[in-house]
């Protein structure tokens, strides 16, 4: 791995579908940054991601995190992998049939696979200190699924992403179906986050506001490959296609006024 890289692709190759998604694609995540991927719609930027996680396995090509590489690990190793990561999906993935409580503890609960059982007092009061740490209330924690606002969900999967104090998260669209106000509220609170638990993100996004406020890099997928990446300023001046309506366009507002 390079000498500051949490998570290092290379050459990866998949094919969906009758076509090829990716063909060659490398990328970096540094220690400590937020790497925003953009890209156009079938660019395969979930994809890439399931790939990071260890839910779909390339055709081609290296996934390593945190030094290990993903593929090629036993069942134990890697559960002890995955447990060093949180990932918010993009619809939050909650567990409908749990309270908030039990979505949060549920990674919690998971350790005594890897042998490492925790009391329950100690598993209520980390969910609980979870819980304030996105903002939500105690009472919250005995509501189910339905009963919540799209942000609260996002808060849920946000605190049961970070229960296990992962120093790495990945995030998918976290702001997809937020109205721009509940939107701006969750960016602040992953900025905030970012900053105060020194948290490395890599962040799938087509939000131009959340890129603008919390990317430190951003990475362009485009013809089954990384165009373009680099800080923000860097990549709007990349001569392509994609990246010229993406931070030229009206909706690419956001990010170059940002950069002025």
């Amino acid at each position: 791995m390079t000498s500051n890289a949490i998570v290092e692709v290379r050459d990866l190759h998949k094919r969906l579908g009758g076509r090829w998604v990716h063909r060659g694609l490398d990328l970096d995540v540094e220690e400590g940054e937020v790497l925003a991927v953009v890209g156009s719609s079938g660019s395969g930027k979930t994809t890439l991601l399931r790939q990071m996680i260890g839910l779909l396995k390339p055709d081609q090509g290296t996934v390593r995190v945190l030094g290990r590489d993903v593929y090629d690990v036993d069942l134990y190793s890697a559960q002890a992998l995955r447990s060093k990561w949180g990932v918010l999906f993009q619809q939050g993935a909650l567990f409908s049939g749990l309270n908030v409580f039990r979505n949060i503890a549920f990674p919690l609960h998971e350790m005594a696979v890897l042998g490492e059982k925790l009391r329950e007092d100690y598993i209520h009061e980390l969910v609980m200190v979870k819980l304030e740490l996105v903002g939500l209330d105690p009472e919250d924690a005995w509501k189910m699924p339905a009963e919540l606002s799209g942000g609260m969900i996002k808060r849920v999967a946000l605190a049961r992403a970070l229960a296990l104090d992962a120093g790495l998260l990945f995030l998918d669209e976290p702001t997809t179906g937020l109205d721009p106000e509940s939107a701006s509220e969750f960016d602040h609170l992953l900025s905030d986050l970012h900053s105060e638990l020194r948290l490395t993100a890599l962040m799938v996004t087509h939000d131009v506001n959340s890129l603008a406020a919390l990317s430190d890099r951003v990475a362009v997928l485009a013809d089954g490959k990384v165009v373009a990446i680099g800080r923000p300023s860097e990549v709007a001046e990349v001569n392509h296609p994609f990246i010229k309506s993406f931070f030229h366009g009206e909706r690419g507002q956001p990010v170059l006024d940002k950069l002025e």
